[in-house]
């Protein structure tokens, strides 16, 4: 049994909920992934998977084996990356479309190990929104939130997924009371930001156990999903709480600007990272080392496992919600 595959298969199906996600994320057969995480299974003596109401996921067992098998697995990467590095160096231009949350959100730190990765690789990178046929002419390669609509001449793969967290200024918390549940946040100034699609993402709901609440907040300001920055630029002065997504604004998370709060409570909405590239892209060297690359970004974040609708969520397509400010518990 070829271990390392069965650990890859194992870590790709609980990061997509199935095995025809780890399929897909491989290019192989969901019957050649089950052989081989059910060969592992054998090998170890123990039940690794199990379909829940949401999916595919991993078994405390399971969880316990590839959270130690991980590290070993991210090494290794890094190491065969930088060995091939030096024996096949690819070379030539590559356009990269990008969304801007993704570009300054964690791509832009990542580019100079990239560069000096592949120094022959020219990148040139360019904005995408939702993926329309006048945009994505002439890449390469697409790196997009969301749920973009399916494409046939396509591959599309989903390779990592993040929760929303909540946070504000220091100034602000000393201000005003730390909220003990989402719904307290009807009391403070939270910052919506407008989906790309157009829907405003004015619900927050979370998750504590079994227990669901949220939030419809409203505001003297709303941006566009382009001009997101202008939140966080108030939330950073103490001018109101943003939502955020887990791997955006980590500098500011770790050096206290912003505090985040509600950390026993889960987000219900898991926001989906996809790559799509046209199947030619990925018989060329220095697109599959960017391809490869990008994954190797997101999988460092070491995300929380977040099952991910199929469907996008309804507000997602509520393009001119009135202004609402009432709260709910379910």
């Amino acid at each position: 049994m070829d271990k390392l595959r069965a650990l890859r298969y194992l870590e790709a199906a609980a990061r997509g909920h199935s095995l025809s996600a780890a399929a897909r994320h491989f290019e192989v057969s969901a019957a050649a992934v089950a052989k081989l995480v059910g060969a592992l299974e054998d090998e170890l003596g123990v039940r690794l998977v199990e379909r829940g109401p949401r999916g595919l996921r991993l078994t405390a067992a399971g969880a316990d084996y590839l959270d130690a098998c991980i590290p070993a697995l991210r090494r290794l990467d890094s190491a065969e990356n930088d060995a091939r590095a030096t024996t096949v160096r690819p070379k030539g231009r590559i356009v990269v479309g990008i969304q801007h949350v993704i570009a300054r959100g964690c791509l832009a730190e990542a580019l100079p190990r990239f560069h000096a990765r592949y120094p022959e690789v020219e990148l040139d990178i360019r904005d995408v929104q939702l993926v329309p046929d006048q945009q994505r002419d002439g890449l390469d390669v697409m790196l997009v939130l969301g749920w973009p609509s399916k494409i046939e001449s396509l591959i599309h793969r989903v390779i990592a997924s993040s929760h929303f967290l909540v946070a504000a200024s220091p100034s602000y918390w000393l201000a005003h009371e730390i909220p003990r549940r989402p719904s307290d946040l009807h009391a403070h100034v939270c910052l919506p930001i407008r989906a790309i699609a157009g829907g405003v993402m004015r619900r927050w709901e979370f998750r504590r156990g079994g227990e669901v609440d949220h939030v419809d907040v409203s505001s003297w300001l709303t941006t566009s999903n382009a001009h997101r920055d202008i939140v966080i630029d108030l939330a950073l002065t103490g001018h109101g709480v943003v939502r955020l997504l887990e791997w955006t604004n980590r500098p500011e998370l770790a050096s206290g600007r912003l505090v985040r709060v509600l950390d026993d409570w889960e987000s219900t909405d898991a926001i989906p990272v996809n790559l799509l590239y046209p199947p030619s892209a990925r018989r060329l060297l220095r697109v599959r080392t960017f391809i490869d690359f990008a994954v190797e970004v997101f999988a460092a974040f070491e995300l929380p496992s977040s099952p991910v609708s199929a469907q996008p969520p309804d507000w997602l397509h509520r393009r001119y919600a009135s202004h609402v400010g009432t709260t709910g518990r379910k």
